[in-house]
């Protein structure tokens, strides 16, 4: 029983290893933080580089299929174009001197109801760009017996239409606010007008079947003694009312700056011989050049996009262009040629 005891005794006793305190000195702990610090500071920065570059080539990736589908509508307009209005045609309509009009006060934002459409001259700073007239079908519009509903409702119904064109008047606008929107970005956009003709009575052309929508005049090349000058002379129904067509944005976040743009019009002034700079002293990053000569009818188009300001807070100012940042401030631009055509005798 006493070797029992003694052996006992000698398993519960503890050792002086045993009985020292385990862990770290306050300078181990502290070592330990500065060490964990010198490498998880430069990781943590590397990630947050990473992932800032990552949202930055996002944010270019979606400007420039923006911008190249942007391009890709417009060039769809200037292939239907029977004429298009270079910074001769974009002065203001003058009734004493047919020789230097132009229809820039008959569209927006200089016309008579311009607010209606979406151009509020204290709100937003409107430039047209690219103004047009072109011809564009209307499939299934012209009834073919009285009384024939156009477009034909859905089979088994009767097709008793006929397709028709008309010509309709394009605009597109370099848009910038004044004050801020809480719908688009504080870059530059693109805006689209558009007012149509409306199908007529093939019988008699003087009668509608549907009436156009208040603003729509049609051109008379009777008015001038050439084609410029007769459509150089286009005024507008009236004004623009609450059911005129709106300003539709075609792509946002559009670069409002002119720094590092050098358009190569052979004609910057606006002088003969075309083609023509529109507009002659830019104001953001899309302009284009314009020969508006019926035989030579052709219109290059040049955008610039801004990605950075997709990657900041909508209230703050976009970074201007600089060299060092121009990757992400894609560029694109088309020459479309008008296939389209108007008999001016």
């Amino acid at each position: 029983m006493n070797q029992l005891k003694f052996l006992l005794t000698s398993q519960l006793k503890r050792s002086p290893l045993a009985q020292k305190n385990s862990g770290f000195t306050l300078i181990e702990l502290l070592v330990a933080i500065i060490l964990a610090a010198l490498v998880i500071a430069p990781l943590l920065g590397f990630m947050v580089n990473i992932l800032d570059n990552d949202r930055k080539e996002q944010a270019k990736s979606a400007s420039e299929q923006e911008i190249k589908d942007a391009l890709d509508y417009i060039s769809q307009d200037l292939a239907q174009a029977v004429y298009v209005y270079d910074n001769d045609g974009l002065k203001n309509n003058s009734t004493t001197n047919p020789a230097t009009s132009g229809i820039k006060n008959q569209i927006p934002p200089f016309a008579t109801g311009s607010t209606e459409v979406g151009c509020n001259p204290a709100t937003t700073e409107c430039v047209p760009i690219l103004v047009l007239w072109k011809r564009s079908a209307k499939p299934k519009a012209i009834p073919t017996i009285t009384g024939a509903t156009c477009p034909p409702p859905p089979p088994p119904a009767v097709d008793n239409c006929n397709d028709g064109s008309v010509y309709s008047l394009v605009a597109y606008y370099l848009i910038k606010d004044i004050t801020p929107s809480n719908t688009w970005s504080k870059a530059a956009r693109i805006g689209r007008f558009e007012i149509s003709d409306e199908v007529r009575n093939p019988n008699n052309p003087a009668v509608y079947i549907t009436q156009p929508k208040p603003g729509f005049k049609m051109f008379d090349l009777k008015a001038a003694s050439s084609l410029n000058l007769a459509m150089n002379s286009w005024t507008n129904s009236g004004a623009y009312t609450a059911n005129s067509p709106k300003i539709q944005v075609l792509v946002d976040y559009i670069d409002k700056s002119t720094v590092g743009l050098t358009p190569s019009c052979p004609n910057p002034s606006g002088a003969t011989p075309n083609p023509q700079q529109v507009p002659t002293t830019l104001t953001g990053a899309f302009y284009a050049c314009i020969n508006s000569d019926p035989s030579q009818l052709s219109t290059q188009v040049f955008i610039r996009g801004n990605a950075l300001a997709r990657t900041i807070n909508p209230s703050d100012e976009p970074l201007p262009y600089s060299s060092n940042r121009s990757i992400y401030y894609p560029s694109a631009s088309i020459q479309v040629k008008g296939r389209g055509f108007l008999y001016s005798k």
